[in-house]
């Protein structure tokens, strides 16, 4: 295979390098705990250079993977044969300014959105807590954000342009060929090459921000008319200790004052917002968990030292602003999505489980909650979710710390968020999903030599047969 178009069998991405002398480039993911060796790693600049990439790929047998920020912490995106990055084939394809409709290149990064749809007074309706990602991984993988009245991205997606095994788009949307629209809304990859993203907007907004310490039982006996009576409402809490770190965001107009006593909230000062994000939310926590590796006996007095420090405090930005902060700090993660009623006494078991076992855990556990959604594989599919996430530092080992919770997470009906560590199969994933045995006929009908998958996504959705 020659480098031609943007195919390049030498060509790099992110943190790689040359295998052993071989022309095969070493991919790891975000977190490195993902490795993969792919003989081409290609760099479309075109739709049309994508689609003889993916023509290529299924004449010789190849299989092939789509990769974004490479920020999933499972091998979803990997792939050993031919791995694609649509960098290239980013930013805006069309806007229904009526209808606050934006279509996207599916390669544009969540970071890249804020600025283009500035223009248009829009922003996406919710995000996350990071933003590297590329807007068709994000809607992949069920990514999602906090807050009772908003689903994850998938459940903003009102079209998509698919590509498969023989290079040809379908343009799908809930009245153009609407059965597989629904499906492909979260399909990890493996229905073929999703090339653009229609969104439903909403207008610009701004977020007032509140973040405050609670305690670890109040908090959790009132958990649910907490989270029903904000906007967004998360909250992390440090393994050794009896507080909480709360965050409830309340969405206003741009210029329009705040309800109450949040309308005393100032605008944050750039240079401040910068010292919190990198200073004292990074700096300080990489300290903090580089220590504990060393000295794991150091874990919990630094962790009650992390929330003494912290004092409350009430801020306005606007909402992608406020919604998003840098990680720089690497780690492992492993997320399960949790019927929304069983989500404070799940914490409570994970919590008596890390003291009976005596483990020393640095990262703060993340409990966020999202609106049920329709999406067929949306991991809020059918119910109000409470997303329960567990993290460890990259110098430490994750498996049996995730392995004990991920026990407690799927005995209260947890599924497991599509980019985090777990160890679900496809036997386990159909009696969680009521339509995942459509999802399977799908894919096989699409893709029916599965060349858009790899060893991972196989046991997924329980593909046989291939070698890869």
């Amino acid at each position: 295979m020659s480098a031609r178009n943007g195919i390049g069998r030498a060509r790099r991405v992110g943190r790689t390098g040359q295998v052993g002398g071989s022309n095969r480039q070493a991919f790891r993911n975000w977190s490195g705990h993902v490795h993969a060796h792919p003989h081409t790693f290609a760099s479309p600049a075109s739709a049309e250079d994508l689609s003889e990439i993916v023509t290529r790929a299924a004449a010789d047998g190849d299989r092939l993977r789509i990769v974004g920020a490479g920020h999933s912490f499972t091998p979803v995106a990997a792939g050993d044969d031919v791995m694609v990055n649509l960098d290239a084939l980013s930013g805006i394809v069309a806007v229904d300014e009526a209808g606050q409709r934006v279509r996207f290149h599916a390669g544009t990064r969540l970071r890249d959105i804020p600025a283009l749809l500035e223009p248009y007074g829009l922003a996406l309706t919710n995000q996350g807590d990071v933003n590297p990602q590329s807007l068709a991984g994000a809607i992949s993988t069920s990514t999602h954000g906090t807050g009772l009245g908003f689903t994850g991205f998938a459940g903003t997606v009102t079209g998509l342009t698919l590509m498969g095994p023989d290079g040809q788009v379908r343009n799908l949307s809930a009245t153009t060929e609407p059965e597989t629209f629904d499906l492909a809304r979260v399909s990890l990859g493996v229905l073929g090459v999703i090339t653009e993203v229609e969104l439903q907007c909403v207008p610009a907004f701004d977020l007032i921000a509140e973040e405050k310490v609670a305690g670890f039982d109040e908090l959790l006996d009132g958990l649910e008319e907490r989270m029903r009576a904000a906007d967004h409402f998360e909250f992390y809490w440090f393994p050794h200790t009896e507080k909480v770190l709360t965050k409830t965001n309340t969405r206003v107009d741009p210029g329009q004052a705040g309800p109450g006593r949040l309308a005393e909230a100032g605008v944050r000062n750039r240079w401040l917002t910068l010292l919190d994000k990198e200073v004292v939310e990074n700096g300080a926590l990489r300290v903090a968990v580089e220590v504990g590796a060393k000295v794991p006996g150091m874990v919990p007095s630094i962790n009650r030292l992390a929330q003494s420090v912290v004092s409350d405090r009430m801020y306005r930005a606007p909402g992608y602003d406020v919604f998003v902060t840098p990680r720089r700090v690497r780690f492992n993660e492993m997320e399960y999505a949790l019927p929304f009623a069983a989500g404070a006494a799940a914490i409570r078991e994970i919590r008596e489980v890390i003291e009976a076992k005596g483990w020393v855990i640095s990262f703060p556990l993340e409990v966020r909650c999202a609106a049920a959604d329709d999406v067929p594989l949306s991991t809020a599919t059918g119910r109000e979710t409470m997303y329960i996430a567990v993290h460890r530092f990259i110098k430490e080992d994750f498996a049996e710390y995730f392995r004990v919770v991920e026990q407690i997470l799927c005995r209260h009906g947890g599924r497991p968020h599509w980019g985090k560590i777990h160890t679900r199969t496809s036997a386990d994933l159909a009696g969680l999903y009521p339509r995942f045995d459509d999802f399977c006929e799908l894919r096989a009908r699409l893709d029916p030599e599965a060349m858009f998958g790899n060893r991972f996504t196989d046991s997924l959705f329980g593909v046989r047969g291939r070698s890869v």
